[in-house]
């Protein structure tokens, strides 16, 4: 069983526990010059993976060290390196760094600032030296890109233990996000009533409002499944989310317009109603854009304000994207069939 003071504060920065003591390596360099500066250097208590960064320190990738020793010594480090680094932001706490070892199975990870400047290493032997030496061990019987799963299997039962708690503190934990969502259905029941003229008169409006609000909340929450896991392996920079941004701006787009189209086609073929055509689809089109987008959003603004997205992300999101769907389903149905 491991022993809890082997481990540190789950809550505290995991920068404040990474090493410094490994030489970076330039991506430019041959692995001649590589070898020489590790032996002029040295490798400090532990290295198990070398790092390469461009002339700004920047992480540009990951140099495992069978690849680097078996290399031939005038291949340059970029023609070797893996570029698809999983990096831990120097924002993260431990036990986010705790999960980034159960999910990734990788012995350690570099620690990178928001400009992706390498700050140090951390390896699971900050977890417990015992684990290490463990699946060193399995390391000398096994490739060096596939550790033994005991080593994770072990942190994964602690990092359940250290999650493990009462349900009256669970209760605590998750109950206040749940009241975004008891207080975006009353106001949805509001916003309903308001338009209570509109559904009496078009039955196609109150026919396919479920359907309205079922799209929207699926397509926010693929978004914001997709946000959450990618910001467990990327630093949320506003480079990163203007980029993220206008790819998911592209995707809501089609999948606004698909739905809408196919949507406003069923509506036409079964009651033959071409403004409750036009009105569906319409507002489908629009409120699916919407949806996309705030399941970006909202898990990347919780994440930057160090809120579980995981927990809080879903009630929130589906909060504001019922409120905008219907808001806009009704006001198009109310602008199109009066």
């Amino acid at each position: 069983m491991i022993d809890p003071a082997a481990i540190p504060d789950f809550d505290e920065p995991i920068a404040a526990h990474a090493r410094k003591d490994l030489p970076l390596l330039r991506a430019d360099m041959s692995v001649q010059e590589a070898l020489n500066q590790i032996r002029r250097e040295g490798v400090g208590e532990r290295v198990i993976y070398f790092y390469a960064v461009d002339h700004e320190r920047r992480l540009a990738g990951v140099l495992p060290t069978r690849r680097l020793l078996t290399s031939a010594l005038e291949t340059r480090l970029e023609e070797i390196m893996i570029r698809r680094v999983v990096a831990l932001p120097a924002t993260a706490t431990i036990l986010e760094a705790c999960e980034f070892f159960v999910l990734y199975k990788f012995l350690a990870f570099p620690v990178v600032d928001s400009e992706k400047r390498v700050l140090g290493v951390v390896d699971v032997g900050l977890f417990r030296q015992e684990l290490l030496e463990a699946g060193e061990r399995e390391g000398e019987r096994a490739p060096a890109s596939a550790p033994s799963d005991d080593l994770f299997e072990a942190l994964g039962f602690r990092l359940a233990q250290i999650k493990d708690a009462s349900p009256l503190r669970v209760f605590r934990y998750r109950f206040p996000w749940l009241m975004a969502t008891v207080l975006s259905g009353t106001i949805c029941a509001v916003l309903a009533g308001a338009f209570e003229a509109t559904l009496a008169g078009s039955l196609v409006i109150a026919f396919f409002l479920t359907m309205v609000l079922g799209l929207n909340e699926s397509v926010s929450m693929q978004s914001m499944s997709v946000t959450i896991q990618a910001l467990r392996s990327t630093s949320l920079t506003r480079r990163w989310f203007v980029e993220t941004f206008r790819r998911e701006a592209g995707t809501a787009v089609l999948l606004g317009g698909g739905c809408g189209i196919v949507v406003a086609a069923i509506v036409w073929i079964w009651r033959r109603d071409l403004p409750g055509a036009a009105a569906v689809g319409s507002s489908i089109a629009l409120s699916l854009v919407t949806a996309c987008l705030f399941g970006l959003s909202i898990p990347s603004l919780l994440h930057s304000l160090k809120l579980d997205p995981k927990i809080a992300a879903g009630p929130v999101t589906l909060a504001f994207t019922d409120f905008f769907a219907l808001l806009f389903y009704f006001g198009i149905g109310t602008i199109v069939l009066r």
